[in-house]
């Protein structure tokens, strides 16, 4: 079985992560994806929404897909998890990472490594710069014409927002929106 792991910070999840989902399982070499929410992005100091409300939000997005799995992996760890653990965890074939994710691979723990292991699929937004492809030896692109952002969502831009959650993450993240008007 091929296995394709969509791993991320979620914070919140929002239509962007659901239409790569949805155009990787088109991919007649992926038999599975399992999204994988970190507890903390080893990159990062802090996280917005709490792990667990994030695991939860994301179960109930991809509820109705076939062929998905969310699991709390990483977040079980109670610590930031390298790439490099869940992929020798999960033995995946492939690994699903925004185009934003390509400018800082160099600093990932064991990055050689994992190239071994996996061969990464880039969910593209916008320009993508082709040195990078190239020195990674990607070669599967997703084009995702949602343009949207965790941060911007963070920073109240509530457009793309999953309907089976929307009321919720507008209530957790609304709370700093003031004199802001949901969109």
């Amino acid at each position: 079985m091929n296995i394709a792991i969509f791993g991320g910070s979620f914070d919140p999840v929002h239509l962007g992560h659901i239409e790569i989902v949805k155009k990787a399982l088109k991919d007649k070499d992926i038999d599975k994806i399992i999204i994988v929410p970190n507890y903390l992005n080893p990159l990062k100091s802090s996280f917005s929404a709490p792990p667990n409300l994030r695991f939860k939000w994301l179960k109930e997005v991809f509820s109705d897909f076939k062929n998905v799995e969310v699991s709390d992996f990483e977040i079980k760890q109670n610590r930031p998890v390298y790439s490099i653990e869940t992929i020798e965890y999960f033995k995946p074939k492939y690994f699903i990472i925004g185009s934003d994710n390509l400018k800082t691979l160099d600093k990932w723990k064991n990055i050689n490594e994992i190239l071994k292991k996996v061969k990464f699929i880039v969910a593209k937004r916008g320009e993508i710069q082709e040195n990078l492809l190239k020195k990674y030896g990607i070669k599967k692109i997703i084009d995702v014409n949602i343009p949207i952002s965790s941060t911007e969502i963070r920073n109240c831009n509530f457009k793309y927002l999953p309907k089976k959650i929307e009321k919720e993450i507008k209530e957790f993240y609304g709370q700093n929106c003031k004199n802001k008007k949901f969109t």
